[in-house]
């Protein structure tokens, strides 16, 4: 999705709350020149003077100016953007998982094999509740062809997953099924799905979504495809 002009003026400005933070402003009202500010961003003080408009016009600086020279403190609103930020690193930092991870691979075509499981009953209740959608039947599959995407693919082995559980029939034992929420291109909501069937290796990937795919995002055999896999702590680690 394309930022507007608007959204990375005020990602730049978080750079400029934090140094004013880091120069006193979060507590106290300081006395920053726009010459002492330029040195310590590294601009022209006509810059530094924009970006002090710029926080105060956005409401995250309260400004005086002084003969004596310009006092700046943060502005209860500045205050609380920053604690967003340090809230969000927290998570980032501090979490045994990331987030989310992307992963790119190749669109090929299967043995058709994917529908005739997603389609077993008990496996199709399982993600209805699971993953909150009625899969088409059928699988994405993608060609890792990067080793950076088919070890980014290996790490999920590790990661928490939402487990969906075997079962038994008449005639057969069907494994469990590892799954993660993801996101297709940006656009289309579906899952990662791991172990569906044995005989692909950590270099491909299968998806599953509650539309066709190949449809929905008018992909053919060799379309380049990014998954942006979402990691939920809170899921059953478990392997099943």
């Amino acid at each position: 999705m394309n930022q507007s002009a608007d959204e990375r003026k005020l990602h730049k400005y978080f750079f400029i709350l934090y140094r004013l933070a880091e120069m006193g402003a979060y507590n106290r009202t300081i006395k920053a020149s726009t010459e002492f500010l330029a040195e310590r961003l590294g601009v022209s003080q006509q810059t530094a003077s924009r970006y002090l408009v710029g926080l105060e016009r956005v409401g995250w600086i309260k400004r005086i100016i002084t003969a004596q020279g310009t006092l700046v403190r943060l502005s209860e609103e500045g205050k609380k953007q920053l604690k967003r930020v340090h809230s969000g690193l927290s998570v980032i930092l501090e979490a045994k998982y990331p987030p989310s991870l992307t992963i790119e691979g190749t669109v090929f075509s299967g043995l058709g094999e994917g529908a005739y499981y997603v389609t077993r009953e008990a496996y199709r209740r399982q993600f209805i509740e699971k993953l909150g959608f009625d899969p088409y039947p059928g699988t994405l599959n993608l060609k890792l062809t990067t080793e950076y995407d088919v070890e980014a693919a290996a790490d999920l082995e590790s990661y928490p997953a939402i487990v969906i559980e075997g079962f038994k029939d008449e005639s057969r034992t069907y494994g469990p099924v590892r799954c993660f929420h993801a996101l297709v291109n940006n656009r289309e909501k579906g899952a990662v799905v791991m172990a569906l069937r044995s005989h692909y290796n950590m270099s491909v990937l299968e998806v599953i979504a509650p539309v066709y795919l190949r449809g929905k995002l008018k992909l053919k055999d060799g379309s380049r495809v990014k998954v942006t896999v979402l990691v939920d702590a809170g899921s059953d680690g478990g392997r099943g």
